[in-house]
């Protein structure tokens, strides 16, 4: 028996999903668990590697934020790493975030990730073509992939080796004729060699936040807000100076925790102020 929180949307209903419709397998019904009405609103998918580095996660971090503060809904897949920062990211920052299962959607996969689900549900959306109950297969998830390409209309693979579910879902959007963008990563980093392939085969380059909000067509209203620094954002602020320092660096001069350190020098890369180099490095925007 469904529960009374799961709902069905058939192909033939006025609230199905447009651009799921541009797909050659339509996904009829799909089964929606929390807010259906953020279908109707800007999304922008992200996705990438169950091991990422901590490079991709932070970049993640970043991306998502400010992507759902400026009102765009994250869609990912609710798999370890890049897809559970994203959706995490989008949460933390009060904006919405829905996932796509390969399982039921009220089965959570991975079983670690009951919590982010039971969230997901409630704060954002659960969306599934798999009735209830169902466990996943061997096949569930690159079905599952064609769904988050289809929904964003810009795609986003921050970390994937060659031959991961990135690349699939990176794949499934080219074949819909919709914008792929990738983050470039470290030439001898196992985690960024699909991202990298995608970029040398015409992805679109996502360099700094600006590049997403861009692409996905989002002006960035916090932009023109006044820097505000809390007392350790303005330690790393200084720490930082005029060199270009990994967050060990930073955090040594600024005596602060690694942790505080990055969640600060995340502040001011959001607010404009710093940015990540691809080495892990961070310097003031120029």
């Amino acid at each position: 028996m469904n529960s009374p929180r799961i709902q069905i949307v058939a192909a033939s209903s006025a609230s199905f999903p447009e651009c799921l419709r541009d797909l050659d397998s339509i996904p009829d019904p799909v089964y929606v668990m929390g807010d259906s009405s953020l279908l109707a609103k800007p999304m922008v998918s992200i996705v990438g590697t169950r091991e990422p580095t901590a490079y991709g996660l932070r970049t993640t971090r970043n991306l998502a934020t400010a992507l759902a503060r400026n009102g765009v809904v994250i869609v990912s897949g609710m798999a370890r790493g890049i897809d559970a920062a994203a959706h995490r990211a989008a949460l933390e920052s009060g904006g919405s975030t829905i996932a796509v299962l390969g399982t039921g959607v009220d089965v959570p996969y991975p079983v670690g990730h009951a919590e982010l689900h039971r969230v997901i549900s409630e704060r954002g959306l659960v969306l599934s073509e798999n009735g209830p109950g169902m466990r996943a297969n061997q096949g569930s998830f690159p079905k599952r992939n064609r769904i988050i390409a289809a929904l964003g209309r810009l795609t986003i693979v921050v970390e994937g080796g060659h031959k991961s579910g990135a690349i699939n879902t990176a794949n499934h959007v080219l074949a819909l004729g919709k914008t792929l963008a990738a983050v470039p990563g470290p030439i001898d980093s196992p985690q960024s060699k699909g991202a990298n392939q995608l970029l040398r085969d015409g992805a679109a380059v996502i360099a700094d936040v600006a590049d997403a909000l861009a692409l996905a067509g989002v002006i960035d209203t916090k932009q023109s807000e006044p820097a505000q620094l809390s007392d350790i954002e303005g330690r790393v602020w200084s720490a930082i100076g005029g060199e270009t320092l990994g967050i060990d660096a930073i955090a040594n001069r600024a005596a602060l925790s690694a942790r505080d350190c990055l969640l600060s020098v995340t502040a001011l890369e959001l607010s404009g102020m710093v940015e990540s180099l691809v080495t892990g490095e961070v310097r003031r925007r120029q």
